[in-house]
């Protein structure tokens, strides 16, 4: 199959969570004998954070402007069995006028689907949503599930929609030695977001206060000069992808902490949930509708409502821990991984 990918980034993974997975996909995909094309547009805040230039088994296309690569687009498109535009991608609007003239699959991939509903609600329009809203798409894809589904249908007029979930790459995360510059007793890895500070602020920074002695360690981009750091809190400003695995496997537990709007509507999974279980880093979670779909809680991973469930899950027995983490390793393997993912989208763009 050859598939054409209009995106936000795959060449840096500053502040986004788009590039990792889409790592992965196209690694699993181009191993399995497709073609991938990824069109990005090459921004100054992406530039000066790249972290992959020349990807192996699938192109990239960096083009400045859309102008400069209309023609380039619509030649790949012309050629596709499938064409992609995903949210956030800074020239959705045209990259759709294309495919929507093209002979290929019309599909639409939203990564942030619940963020995209919440901006409609309250702004009333969504840059990267074509203006007719999602009809003309033969399939849309959502990287949440449950009832986020159902309002692509009813709000953007989406005909077909199937969720397609976050994954992680097994061979890049996978359990290595520690790190004495990542080890804590408990970390979290992410990038700041507003929506996201009140749930932190009761798992990780509060928990911080009441174990003064324990280490807290924060590794992501973009956060605030006045974010209300603890004496025990170290901060790393952007873990790059290859180092994800040291950061994770130098935590005696880490922390998954959802973004609001995406917890509101719960079968919410985030691609830190399964790189750290891949690397065999014992979780605990913010609590959201389907979670015990991808992880059994209490037995591959912690949940936690409250800071004294954040400190209870600390402060346990390591070989407890250990036990978690194992199960939860082989739940990813067995269920989470790019191949499993790149598979199941090639047999919804079969269907459609």
């Amino acid at each position: 199959m050859n598939l054409v990918i209009f995106g936000l980034t795959i060449s840096s993974s500053w502040g986004n969570g788009h590039a990792t997975l889409w790592r992965g996909l196209c690694n699993a995909l181009a191993a399995q004998g497709h073609q991938i094309t990824f069109f990005e547009r090459d921004v100054s805040y992406y530039a000066n954070h790249r972290d992959l230039f020349a990807p192996e088994g699938y192109r990239l296309s960096l083009y400045p402007d859309w102008k400069s690569v209309r023609e380039e687009a619509e030649a790949a498109v012309h050629d596709s069995d499938a064409a992609i535009v995903t949210s956030y991608c800074p020239d959705a609007q045209s990259a759709s006028d294309l495919i929507f003239s093209s002979p290929a699959l019309k599909i639409f991939y939203d990564l942030d689907t619940a963020v995209t509903l919440e901006k409609l609600r309250s702004e009333g329009g969504v840059s990267y949503v074509p203006r007719q809203g999602l009809a003309k798409f033969d399939l849309v894809l959502s990287y949440v599930g449950g009832s986020a589904l159902d309002n692509l249908r009813q709000v953007l007029q989406a005909k077909k929609t199937a969720p397609l979930y976050g994954s992680v790459d097994p061979e890049m995360y996978k359990p290595v030695p520690t790190s004495e510059q990542y080890e804590s007793d408990l970390s979290y890895l992410g990038t700041y977001a507003g929506d996201r500070q009140h749930a932190l602020q009761k798992l990780f920074l509060e928990p911080a206060s009441r174990l003064p002695q324990r280490k807290f360690l924060l590794g992501g981009a973009q956060y605030p000069d006045d974010f209300p750091w603890n004496e025990n809190v170290w901060f790393v400003r952007h873990v790059p992808p290859a180092e994800h695995p040291h950061f994770y496997c130098s935590s005696r537990i880490t922390l998954n902490v959802t973004r609001g709007a995406m917890a509101e509507v719960g079968y919410c999974p985030s691609g830190r949930l399964f790189e750290a279980a891949a690397c065999g880093t014992p979780i605990v979670s913010d609590w959201w509708k389907g979670l015990a779909d991808f992880f059994e809680p209490g037995k591959e991973l912690l949940v936690a409502r409250s800071s004294e469930d954040v400190v209870e899950a600390v402060t346990r027995d390591k070989d407890e821990l250990e036990s978690i983490s194992r199960a939860a390793r082989e739940r990813v393997l067995n269920e989470h991984t790019a191949e499993h993912r790149s598979r199941e989208l090639v047999q919804l763009l079969e269907a459609a």
